[in-house]
Order: C-alpha cells, then structure tokens, then sequence
C-alpha cells in the first residue's frame, strides 16, 4: 500500500507563491492545491509555467486549483501563505475552513509581525516563518520567470503549548521538501533576527523608492542628504528591533550599504506595486514596527515621516483619500 501523501495548500500564486509551488510539486509525496485569485482562470485552464536560470523550463505539477480556500473541503497538513501582506489580519479568517488542530503555517511573506494574527487566530498550531530571497516576476498571469536569485531562510515561531519536539518534527518534514524540491535554504534557530534583517532592508528602498519614484542609485547621488538620511532610517527600525529583544548590530547598515552600492539602480516590488495601482505592503514593512516604537515612547523621527507618507500613497491607490 503507497503512503499517505501530505496534503499542502498555497495560497496566493504571485511570483515568489508560483516558485515554492514549483518547489512543492517536485515532490512526489505532496498533494498540492493552490488558491490562485488573479490569476485563476488562466492557471486553471493553461496551468502554470516557470522559466527558471537555474532549474529550467517547466510545467509545475498542481493537485487542485481553487480561487477561494472556502472552495476546498479538505484539511491541510500544510498551509503555506506567499501573498502579500496586505490586510494581513484579515488572511487567517479566510484560511480557516482548511485547518485542523494539526495543520502547520508557512508564512514566506516579506515585513515582521506577519506571524501574529496566525497565532491569534490559530492557538494551537505549528508557525513556520521564512524569509526569501528569491528573483521572480509573473511576466503573464500563470508565468513565472526566475532569475539565479534563490536562497531562503526558516525557522520556528515557537508555540509554548507544543511540544518542542513536535515543532521540530514538523519544522524538518517540511524542510525535506525544500529539500527534495531542489532549492537553497537554511534552517535558522532565530528566524526574527533574518526577518528583522530584510526588514531593515525593505524598509529603507521599498518605501524610498516608490515615493521618490527613482531606482537606488538615483536616489543615492540625489543629494548630500540622501545617504545620511538612508542610514538614519535603517538605524531608527534597529532600535526598534532591539527594543523587541532581536539582537541586531548598527554594523548591519554598513553591510546593507555596501550591497546595495555593489548593485546597479533598482527598484523594489512596492514601487512595483504602485505603479500598477495595487495596495502597498506597508503594514509588514513599516507600519509594525512604527507601531512598536510607539509602544516603548520611542523617537524614530525618520521612520514615522516615511511611515506617514507611504500610508498616504497607499491610501490613495486604496480610494480612500
């Protein structure tokens, strides 16, 4: 008798969602449903497709197509979440008809605070967090198409009502996946120090970019201002980071100068989303921790003019100014 497979939903089937599905579906042992929203017709039709510099070209093996979680009338043993984060509180109600007391999180989204509302709304369940940096756009809806960009890091958002043995169980099954699947990854005892670590990134060029609407290297060399003002921001989420007890060093600007100065100009996926009128990340990215310094009285004098007006550009591609 074949064993059981392991039953995994995605859900949100963008770039960095169609490339972990592509990671899944190269494992024989998984039953994989998607929930695909904007494109749904298309993958539901044509399936979907990725053109990837380091595995090829391929048609990615999918169980089950939905366009809402509602629509499926099985529990998960997986639930890997790689939408954006927009309204992310919002996402677990949507979820809940495919969880059972068993069922463990995957959240591959970028920002810090995302596990929250999973383990307000799900008390019981395993949380894995993950930070990826992974190069991908859907160049048409249902295809990807992936740069040499591939590494991401996991960890456990640790439940004190699960066994500890438990959690690392589920934790090394699912890194067997990625594993099986063909891609880079590192298991991480503290996962919030690499998630503060790219938030500390995001939330310099996301917001930068997008509101001056030029790339990193146009900005940069903008003024004398420029990188002074890049620095202090970083510096002000650091301070906030430590104030939550995650262990970062101001020598982390400088690194994160240094590789952004080893790049040519870009931009980020918020100055993506902006230009094409969908809601920002902002809550994951800024928000979060702007309200985290408010909590500890602190003064982060950069971050909260950044904060206050990235909100008032997602509120107007919102409708709501």
């Amino acid at each position: 008798m074949s064993e059981a497979k392991t039953k995994v939903l995605l859900f949100g089937l963008g770039a960095i969602g169609g490339f972990y599905a592509f990671v899944l579906g190269r494992n024989k042992n998984i039953s994989l449903t998607v929930v695909a929203r904007s494109n749904f017709d298309s993958v539901k039709t044509n399936g979907l497709k990725i053109q990837s510099q380091n595995h090829g070209s391929h048609s990615v093996s999918i169980d089950q197509v939905l366009q809402f979680p509602s629509d499926s009338t099985e529990k998960f043993n997986y639930i890997v979440c790689a939408h954006k984060a927009i309204n992310p509180s919002s996402i677990p109600l949507l979820l809940k008809p495919c969880v059972s007391d068993t069922t463990t999180f995957v959240i591959i989204q970028n920002g810090v605070g995302n596990e929250e509302p999973f383990r307000n709304t799900f008390p019981n369940n395993t949380i894995l967090s993950c930070v990826t940096w992974v190069g991908a756009t859907q160049t048409s809806p249902g295809v990807i198409a992936h740069t040499k960009a591939e590494d991401m890091q996991i960890g456990l958002f640790p439940n004190a009502s699960l066994d500890v043995e438990l959690e690392k169980a589920r934790l090394e099954t699912f890194a067997g996946f990625l594993r099986q699947g063909g891609t880079i990854f590192q298991i991480e005892e503290s996962i919030q120090v690499k998630r503060w670590e790219k938030v500390v990134w995001n939330a310099a060029w996301n917001p930068l970019t997008t509101l001056t609407d030029v790339n990193t290297q146009s900005w940069l060399r903008s003024s004398e201002e420029a990188t002074p003002m890049t620095e202090r921001l970083m510096r002000e989420v650091i301070d906030v980071a430590r104030r939550c007890e995650v262990p970062l060093g101001y020598e982390l600007v400088d690194q994160l100068m240094g590789k952004i100065n080893a790049l040519p100009g870009i931009y980020s996926s918020m100055h993506t989303d902006a230009k094409e009128g969908r809601p920002l990340e902002v809550e994951v990215i800024l928000g979060y921790p702007m309200r985290k310094a408010r909590e500890f009285g602190m003064e982060v004098p950069t971050l909260r003019a950044i904060y206050a007006m990235t909100m008032a550009v997602d509120g107007r591609l919102q409708g709501k100014l």
